[in-house]
């Protein structure tokens, strides 16, 4: 099967939702703990890490250059290579619950950074220890309804 597509090794996503999922724990914990402030410094820093996979693209995210120059030459070779396209709309998904938990905070809406965290926990829990992606699994549903275009990759 060949596409123009670029291919990522799957486990360095779901190296990157294991320490995202860490890091989101951190938050909770640090909000609960009645350091409001610290936790919404740590998960701007997650929202901007985010946004930098949407916008950059999974290949370039920081945890996958990190999985790609330090862990995976650890590793033996993947079995499989997967489309990037996916894991990358994954990071716009989880860019928009944290970004709409920062808007909210801002607004006054304290519990809302607790509560978009715990969502995007629960997400990074589930492609880190699963590797079920539920980012991954939306963008598949919105190209089978036809709302997302696949191009060459659908038809190979």
């Amino acid at each position: 099967m060949s596409t123009d597509r670029p291919t990522v090794d799957p486990r360095g996503p779901r190296f990157g939702a294991g320490i995202t999922a860490v890091l989101l724990l951190v938050v909770i914990g640090l909000f609960l703990s009645g350091l409001g402030a610290a936790a919404f410094v740590l998960f701007v820093v997650i929202t901007a890490v985010f946004a930098w996979g949407t916008i950059a693209g999974i290949q370039r995210h920081p945890y996958g250059l990190l999985f790609k120059r330090v862990i995976r030459p650890r590793l033996a070779p993947p079995t499989e290579l997967e489309d990037a396209t996916p894991p990358t709309f994954a990071q716009g998904v989880g860019l928009f619950v944290t970004l709409v938990g920062v808007i909210l905070f801002l607004l006054g809406v304290t519990l809302a950074l607790p509560i978009a965290a715990g969502f995007a926990f629960i997400a990074a829990f589930l492609n880190s220890v699963f590797g079920y992606c539920l980012g991954c699994q939306i963008y598949l549903l919105l190209v089978r309804a036809g709302i997302l275009g696949r191009g060459t990759a659908a038809r190979a």
